[in-house]
């Protein structure tokens, strides 16, 4: 297998790794550069760590994998041949044809050991707008079949939907995703950074144990605040720290320096959620450009995430600790 570059960070504090020999464009929205962006982690029972990834532009790879045995050194998950592995090879019919802009996929086991991918695509019927749909496999690589011959969650009339990232409390399943609003907005960063703004809400959808079928309302957690936000939350993910649910997602654009990675707490899942005071990274510090779009593994500790690196975005790992409702790595 080929290996990830890593190293330590100069004054971060923890390593990261990135998919810098690669040549292609990796991107959520065409940043250009070699990366892997929208990182998801998952830990299987042998110790191993997974980060699964967004599409690599210009390949015919949809979703890119990496393991680590020590969650440090990372390897690109490849074929035999030496090819680079797709962890999703083939898109459902409701699917855009050509590159379908997969996005940010998220991985949770339930509890008869399936595996679930959930993963945002470019819809047929609007392809401009993506979809959420949910993939299964008997193994964390997969390779994952797509579920159904519809998405999960697909509001295209307020934008569609991107960024499901799964949760699990008491033997209660839950998605949270991001309304795609901004990809409605009326032009400036991220194309809604110009009044009025339309809303992006982060939306929490209860599910069964398959972690696919619905089992109750919708709440929204969290929506953008206008201006301060650039028109822009998303990429959350949700954990619980003793009695208190803490929410992580970004705000601002990705592209132009704003990004951050944020989160709000709240002493019930389905909210009110306070933001915190300042976000957990932002531009500027441990040198990071545009931190965000992470994940947290279920043990509410260990956190992928990619901020720019060399024109294109790096996947990042670190471990929080959370203190009096206050995060920090």
């Amino acid at each position: 297998m080929d290996t990830l570059a890593g190293a330590s960070v100069e004054g971060a504090g923890f390593p990261y790794s990135s998919l810098s020999q690669l040549d292609d464009s990796v991107a959520k929205r065409s940043l250009a550069g070699a990366s892997i962006g929208d990182p998801s982690v998952i830990q299987t029972s042998d110790g191993k760590w997974y980060a699964f990834a967004t599409r690599t532009i210009g390949s015919a790879i949809y979703i890119q994998a990496a393991q680590s045995s020590d969650y440090e050194t990372w390897e690109l998950v490849v074929n035999a041949d030496g090819s680079q592995y797709d962890a999703l090879p083939d898109m459902p019919a409701w699917v855009a044809g050509g590159p379908p802009g997969t996005w940010a996929p998220d991985l949770v086991q339930v509890a008869d050991g399936t595996f679930v991918m959930y993963f945002a695509a470019a819809a047929a019927s609007s392809p401009t707008h993506h979809c959420i749909a949910a993939a299964t496999a008997s193994k964390v690589l997969g390779p994952y079949t797509p579920v159904g011959s519809e998405a999960m969650f697909c509001p295209l009339d307020q934008g569609g939907a991107i960024d499901a990232s799964g949760f699990v409390e008491d033997g209660q399943r839950y998605v949270v995703y991001k309304v795609d609003g901004n990809s409605m907005g009326h032009g400036g960063a991220c194309g809604n950074a110009v009044a009025p703004f339309v809303s992006t809400p982060i939306i929490l959808q209860p599910v069964a144990a398959d972690g696919i079928t619905f089992n109750g309302a919708a709440t929204t957690l969290l929506d953008n605040a206008g201006v301060s936000d650039q028109g822009v939350v998303e990429a959350p993910a949700l954990v619980k720290s003793g009695s208190t649910y803490i929410l992580f997602f970004s705000s601002n654009c990705f592209s132009d320096g704003h990004y951050t990675l944020s989160y709000a707490t709240s002493t019930s899942v389905t909210g009110p959620y306070t933001r915190a005071a300042k976000p957990l990274l932002q531009s500027g510090d441990n040198e990071f450009t545009s931190p965000g779009g992470a994940d947290v593994h279920v043990d509410g500790q260990h956190m992928v995430f990619h901020a720019a690196h060399n024109g294109g975005r790096a996947m990042y790992q670190a471990v929080i600790s959370v203190v009096a409702d206050v995060v920090s790595v």
